[in-house]
């Protein structure tokens, strides 16, 4: 396994800028057609036309289609680790630190939809992209738990709050706020809508005096 890593390091190092600048670009073409289409029915011929290649020249950078859609997962998290990680230290931080992930994600709307699509077909039994989702929405619950889980040891909220059971309500939250937004983008402010709930919820979390 590590001789495997360090392979595909090295592979990474000797990647050209401009062969860096072709995968990007074959990346945001899969992931238009993946919002577009799905992934079980976005075709692999039709991102390579997308991005002026033939078949054989978008093989070259992605032998299959589920290489490509485990190299878009990886750099959704590549782009949202440090961003989200800027905010763990306290509850009001995290909380805060949500709703921006939520402004900054109305200005990609096609990045969202993708990966609402992704997220609803990785449900599928031997879906390529389900071990991913799994491990993703495990972490986050935990991550959240945690942070909860902080603020109660050092009596910032309430100790009667059960960490794991608020961690599920906010991925609920923001979840069910992000598909009402792609149904109708032009109609519905998810935005407002996690800063409402976000104020409601701190304003709870105070601790009895």
């Amino acid at each position: 396994m590590a001789e495997r890593k360090t392979g595909q390091d090295e592979k990474r190092r000797r990647r050209s800028p401009k062969g860096e600048e072709r995968r990007a670009e074959i990346l945001a073409a899969a992931m238009r057609r993946f919002a577009e289409d799905g992934y079980q029915n976005a075709a692999i011929g039709d991102i390579a036309r997308d991005v002026g290649l033939s078949l054989p020249g978008l093989l070259h950078h992605f032998p299959t289609k589920v290489d490509l859609l485990l190299a878009i997962l990886a750099k959704r998290d590549l782009d949202s680790a440090d961003f989200i990680g800027h905010y763990r230290s306290d509850v009001s931080g995290l909380l805060k630190g949500m709703v921006e992930i939520f402004r900054r994600n109305a200005e990609m709307i096609e990045v969202v939809r993708a990966f609402a699509i992704l997220n609803a077909e990785s449900l599928m039994k031997d879906h390529p992209a389900k071990a991913w989702f799994l491990a993703r929405t495990a972490e986050m619950q935990k991550d959240i738990a945690a942070t909860f889980e902080r603020a109660i040891a050092d009596g910032s909220i309430d100790k009667r709050i059960d960490s794991k059971v608020i961690a599920a309500e906010l991925i609920a939250v923001m979840d069910g706020l992000q598909m009402l937004w792609l149904r109708d983008p032009d109609r519905f402010d998810m935005v407002g809508g996690l800063e409402a709930y976000v104020d409601r919820l701190l304003a709870s979390l105070a601790p009895e005096g």
